[in-house]
């Protein structure tokens, strides 16, 4: 089974319903999610519907993932939540940021001692 979804992935699914309260999101096969409404936007939401629409396919930061009911709280909040039909543009991984968090010192000491050398 699929699902190694961690809290802060960005990860890639299908509007399947809209209710008042919030967006359900299809993620595999065996996964599915929900955006409540407080998680759309920073502003008002007075319509979802404004936002995304059934059978679109967006874009979704994981913020709680329940493995016994297969089920994850996600927002649209806070990232670029509009997937692009063009598949070569976005590579998508489930890292995120995880890569430049975990290298960022090391390349920065790199570059520091490589200027240090040419100096």
């Amino acid at each position: 089974m699929t699902g190694d979804y961690r809290v802060g992935d960005i990860i890639k699914g299908q509007v399947t319903g809209i209710e008042k309260y919030g967006i359900f999101v299809n993620i595999d096969p065996w996964y599915d999610g929900l955006i409540h409404i407080s998680e759309v936007s920073v502003d008002f939401v007075k319509d979802i519907h404004e936002f995304v629409q059934i059978g679109e396919t967006i874009y979704c930061q994981v913020l709680e993932v329940d493995e016994e009911s297969l089920h994850l709280k996600l927002s649209i909040k806070n990232i670029n939540y509009k997937a692009s039909n063009d598949n070569s543009e976005i590579k998508e991984t489930r890292k995120g940021f995880l890569p430049l968090k975990e290298n960022l010192d090391g390349w920065i000491n790199e570059k520091i001692e490589q200027y240090k050398k040419e100096m």
